[in-house]
């Protein structure tokens, strides 16, 4: 909980001098919405990881320009992720669905290509457990309840043009268990594309 404390007031604070680094600079600034395709699994004690769930996710963003080739980019996004298992008795899939706050460094080694990397994290809003026996679909009576609070950091580049839409890739490696047994860490690739407002 102290931990979660220190993040969430870092992020905070960095909001704040951004805020006031944009009211006292002329550098360019912007805010947007962002949607795409997520790949979604869990990896079980740093070994196995499970099969994906096809998903998406959807947001907003801001973007500060700290100089001509460097931005802070804060994102809030609802993120769909979970994982299936799959064998010759049927699917299960595990639904989780996220609220998540990325941070991004984002530095431009051109004009319209970035590289991006940053902390990130996100609060379990709901799940569902699906089990498809290939005879018909049902939800099973088991429940596999998460924690509420996920962190981990993201890897990522994409392309921006000067009309302000960007299509970006990102690789969420997740560092705080999704379940108290099996270590279970969130593993997702996620493909956007953003739209400048």
């Amino acid at each position: 909980m102290k931990n979660t404390f220190l993040t969430l007031s870092l992020i905070f604070t960095t909001l704040f001098s951004l805020q006031a680094q944009e009211n006292n600079s002329n550098n360019n600034s912007n805010a947007g919405i962002k949607f795409g395709y997520n790949l979604a699994a869990v990896s079980f004690d740093g070994d196995t990881e499970t099969g994906q769930r096809h998903a998406f996710h959807l947001g907003f963003y801001g973007e500060s320009f700290l100089s001509e080739s460097a931005a802070l980019q804060v994102e809030f996004l609802y993120s769909q992720q979970g994982y299936e298992l799959r064998d010759n008795g049927g699917t299960f899939t595990q639904k989780l669905d996220y609220l998540n706050l990325p941070l991004s460094l984002k530095l431009y080694p051109s004009e319209s290509f970035f590289l991006e990397a940053g902390p990130q994290i996100g609060l379990a809003i709901s799940h569902k457990e699906e089990f498809d026996s290939n005879f018909g679909l049902f939800d099973t009576s088991q429940e596999f309840e998460p924690n509420t609070l996920d962190w981990g950091f993201n890897f990522g580049g994409g392309f921006k043009t000067s009309s302000g839409v960007s299509l970006g890739v990102r690789y969420h490696l997740g560092m705080g268990e999704v379940y108290d047994e099996g270590s279970p860490q969130n593993r997702v690739w996620q493909f956007s594309i953003g739209f400048d407002f």
